[in-house]
């Protein structure tokens, strides 16, 4: 069974049994999740989403990616900045699709 869900503002081809890194969604490791903003499943195309359709998993971790340096430069000014940013995900197993 495929599905296409959306959650964080982007969109994600699914089936059951996959493992996906979403943005960080509220939960604990071993609790449900359920999505309902399923844009395909299994041939049904929604406008824009699927009719009780849903996809749910469990949550398998919640973590930080690598970190991302940003570098500010200004020539002639001696203006020089650098700052990291970790961006926190939530890794989801899809237990139903």
């Amino acid at each position: 069974m495929t599905a296409i869900i959306e959650t964080g503002g982007k969109q994600y081809l699914v089936k059951t049994g996959d493992k996906i890194q979403v943005e960080k969604l509220p939960g604990e490791a071993g609790s449900s999740v359920n999505f309902d903003k399923v844009l395909y499943h299994d041939g049904s195309v929604g406008k824009p989403y699927v009719p009780g359709a849903a996809v749910t998993g469990k949550v398998l971790k919640q973590a930080k990616g690598k970190k991302i340096h940003v570098l500010k430069y200004k020539p002639k000014s001696k203006y020089r900045r650098k700052i990291g940013a970790r961006q926190q995900y939530t890794e989801i197993e899809i237990t139903k699709a």
